[in-house]
Parts: structure tokens; C-alpha cells; sequence
């Protein structure tokens, strides 16, 4: 045997040895484990929406309840009690309505939400999204044209919502705002304004429907696909598999490589033949 090439036998996988391999290979003995546990994440994710899906759909097919079964004043509605269809019968109160900035409809038109008190028989307060307005108003601080609701006693239908805050929706409690206008629709705000009892959260109008279609009734909830968590969860775990092997190929192909340098580097010094 060749010198050279029986050097090359003895140390085959020396080069494993070397700056540039250890730190690829320590980057893949990493990234394996921080693979499989973003796999874990996208099940949890998964789970979690699935769970978000069902509560959803059990609380927009559950049958309406009277609002006041649901809610008082002060109560927080709770995530099994969102999106429950329920229905109040009482008053709307427009000439103490106020509108929420920056809200946007289906073609993602920014506008206004008409946020009106509607009094119930016993006096307490029920706040009513009514639906989006876009912002047509001379100015950003004037009050815009709101349809007016329906006058006299009424029986209104809506999905129950929780009161919004800025930690949960990310929207900025700007203060200093133009008269009758808020950023968030708040229920122990509102009863602040109002100077009376405001069951907590407010409910999106879905029925009766506007006439003329204005304000927009805001529309369904959508759901979460939560079958693309479950692909990704399933593409991080194939990707921990791939390493591993990906790492082999490369070893392979580097050891082919240095075996075929050896072989030439043997020719080369072969002693010619007499």
C-alpha cells in the first residue's frame, strides 16, 4: 500500500476532528432537540385552536338566552360564555351612543363601530355594538352620521362579547379623544359615563337587521386553521429527521472526497516503472 493511502486509512475520520466540523456538528446535535420541541409547540398551538374552534361553534349554534342569565353588572364574561347568542328587550338610547375609532369592516375599510346604550325594562344598561360606519365625517374630530336604531320598545339578538381592553386586543386607550368618541368598548367605562348600571361586556347586534344595511352588522366570528399548526408541527419533526441524516450525507461525501484526493495524491507520487 501507498504510503499516502494507507495515512489516509488510519486517520479516515480525522477531519471530524477539525474547527469546522465541530461546530457543525454541535450545531446539529442543537438544533435536533430545539426541532422536535417546535414540533411539541405547533401540537400545543393546535390543540389550543381546535379547542378555540369547538368553543366558538358550540356558542354561535347554542340556543339564545336572555341576556341577564349571562351577565350583570361587573361580570366579566368568560371565554365558554363568548359568542353566546342572547337576547334583551328594552330601548336604544342615541342620544347617548358614542362611536370606536379605527375599526374596519370585511374590505378592511377603516370607520367607526356605533357603540348605543339599549335600556332594558328593570333600567340597567346593555351596551349594543350596532355594526361599522365609514368615517365620512368633515373631520376626524367630528361625531359622524349614524343611522338612528329603531325607535320604541324592542327586542334585540346579539353575540356576547367580553369588555375589551388594551392588553388583550392591543388597541391604545388614547385619551383626549373628540366628544362621544373611544378607542375600546368598555363596559365599566361606560357605566363611568353613564352614571348607571352596565352589564358587563356588550354584545354585537345580529338581529333585527339594519334597514339600508347601515350600520354593517360586524360579521361571524371566523375560525382558526388550526390543521396548519398540525402541518408545521409535523414539518418540524421531519426537519429533526433530516439532520441527522443531512449530517451523514455530508460525511460521507467529505470522506468520498478526501479518499478520491488521497487516491490522486498516490498517483502523483507513484516511483515510475523501469
Amino acid at each position: 500500500m501507498h504510503p499516502a493511502t494507507e495515512l489516509y486509512g488510519r486517520g479516515v475520520y480525522r477531519f471530524l476532528l477539525s474547527r469546522q466540523w465541530v461546530i457543525l456538528t454541535l450545531v446539529s446535535l442543537l438544533l435536533i432537540p430545539t426541532m422536535i420541541r417546535l414540533g411539541f409547540w405547533q401540537m400545543h398551538r393546535y390543540d389550543e385552536r381546535t379547542a378555540r374552534n369547538q368553543l366558538v361553534s358550540d356558542a354561535l349554534t347554542a340556543e339564545a338566552v336572555p341576556v341577564e342569565k349571562l351577565t350583570t353588572p361587573g361580570h366579566a364574561v368568560t371565554r365558554s360564555e363568548r359568542y353566546r347568542s342572547v337576547t334583551a328587550t328594552g330601548s336604544f338610547d342615541p342620544a347617548r351612543e358614542v362611536v370606536v375609532r379605527r375599526r374596519v369592516n370585511a374590505d378592511e375599510t377603516v370607520g367607526f363601530h356605533v357603540l348605543t346604550p339599549f335600556v332594558l325594562t328593570d333600567g340597567k344598561v346593555l351596551l349594543v355594538d350596532r355594526g361599522w360606519i365609514p368615517a365620512d365625517a368633515p373631520s376626524q374630530t367630528s361625531f359622524p352620521e349614524v343611522p338612528a336604531p329603531p325607535a320604541g320598545r324592542i327586542t334585540v339578538t346579539g353575540r356576547l362579547m367580553p369588555d375589551e381592553t388594551t392588553a388583550a386586543s392591543g388597541i391604545k386607550d388614547l385619551k383626549g379623544l373628540p366628544d362621544r368618541q373611544v378607542m375600546l368598548i368598555n363596559s365599566e367605562q361606560e357605566a363611568r359615563r353613564l352614571g348607571t348600571q352596565v352589564l358587563g361586556g356588550y354584545i354585537a347586534q345580529t338581529a333585527p337587521e339594519p334597514k339600508g344595511d347601515s350600520p354593517q352588522l360586524v360579521g361571524r366570528p371566523g375560525s382558526e386553521d388550526a390543521a396548519l399548526n398540525y402541518a408545521y408541527a409535523i414539518q418540524w419533526w421531519l426537519f429533526s429527521v433530516g439532520v441527522p441524516v443531512g449530517w451523514v450525507i455530508l460525511v460521507r461525501r467529505e470522506t468520498r472526497d478526501r479518499a478520491q484526493a488521497a487516491a490522486r495524491e498516490a498517483e502523483r507520487t507513484e516511483p515510475a516503472t523501469v
